[in-house]
This record gives structure tokens, sequence and C-alpha cells, in this order.
């Protein structure tokens, strides 16, 4: 199977254990990217962001893991906007919010399986750095939207990046790309010679 593709809800549970020790493809580590940043039109809206010049050098060098959690989740494209009230995915994450489509339709579990499925394929690939999209419930890394649908922002991060930092993996997003890029030659150093 893929694993550009969306994998569905019949994937093996992740270990408690998961191991996330960084894994070389041609020497190099790889990284786990937002499939919208890569100019796939999968966002919630049909639309899509970037390509970006350096995922785009990422993905030629065979080290981009793309994923779109609410798209692996079950979600359609387009589909309906979602907040979670408070903006936190954490909250989400223990059960303490949901996570709400702007006709009140709660998408919880389609949202926890996208990020069950992120982190299943950056423990699979040893993966220790995301570069997800800013501000998206799943996706956001240091900040959504409030639950209020006013396009109010809160400090927080959505459900997917929330369970990739619980993990350990540095998640950035596409105006952090130099921060991920240290951040990848910081594991490149760690590497053993080839």
């Amino acid at each position: 199977m893929s694993d550009s593709l969306p994998l569905g809800t019949g994937s093996p549970p992740l270990a408690a254990s998961t191991n996330l020790e960084p894994t070389a493809v041609a020497g190099l580590p790889k990284v786990l990217v937002s499939r919208c940043l890569l100019g796939q039109p999968v966002r919630y809206d049909g639309g899509c962001q970037g390509p970006f010049d350096l995922l785009q050098r990422w993905q030629a060098q065979g080290r981009v893991v793309p994923v779109c959690p609410e798209v692996a989740g079950g979600l359609p494209t387009p589909r309906a906007p979602a907040e979670i009230p408070g903006g936190q995915g954490e909250a989400v994450l223990d059960g303490r919010r949901p996570v709400l489509t702007d006709d009140g339709e709660d998408v919880t579990a389609a949202f926890l399986e996208g990020a069950a499925i992120a982190l299943a394929l950056a423990a699979r690939h040893g993966i220790r750095v995301a570069v997800l999209k800013a501000r998206s419930p799943s996706c956001g890394n240091r900040e959504t939207y409030d639950g209020s649908f006013s396009g109010t922002r809160v400090a927080g991060a959505g459900v997917t990046a929330a369970q990739l930092q619980r993990a350990g993996v540095q998640v950035f997003n596409e105006r952090e790309l130099d921060q991920a890029a240290a951040a990848l030659a910081r594991l490149e150093r760690q590497l053993p010679p080839a």
C-alpha cells in the first residue's frame, strides 16, 4: 500500500512504545508534510497551498511522506469547515473537546483517525520533523481558530500536530521552513556515516 494514500480506518493500532528514531533514506531523514502544502487540492475548500520550492526539493530527494489527516481520516474534499471549540487539539486527544463543522456536525472521530494515521506514518518512517498547514484544526502547530467560525485565532495546536508533538516530533508550518530545514540538518549530523 502506498504511504501517500489514505490508509482508512483499518490501520493497525500503534504500540505504546512507538520508536521514532531517525531513519535515513539515501542518508537523509524523512519529513512528514501536509499534502495541501505540496500543491495537492485536499484542503476543506478543495484548494491547496504551495507548492513550496524547499518542499519540492525534499520531495525530489525522496524524503517527503505526504499526508492529509482529514482525508486519511475519511473526510471528503471539499468538506464543511471544522473548528475546535477553544481551539486546542490536546483537549480533543484527551476527550474533553469535539471537532465540529460550521453546521454543528461532530467530526471528532475522523480527526482522531487522521492523527493516528499520521503518527503511524511518522513511526514507520522514523520521522522526527513535520511541516504541516498553519492554523488548521488538524495541522496547526502554533495556533488554530477558536471554534466560533469568526476567524478568531487562539494559541494551540490542531489534533494531528498535538499528537505528533506528544510523540516528540518537531512540528513546523509553511512559514517556518527555514527552522524545519535547520532541524533536519541537525538530524542529518546525528546520523552515522554511510
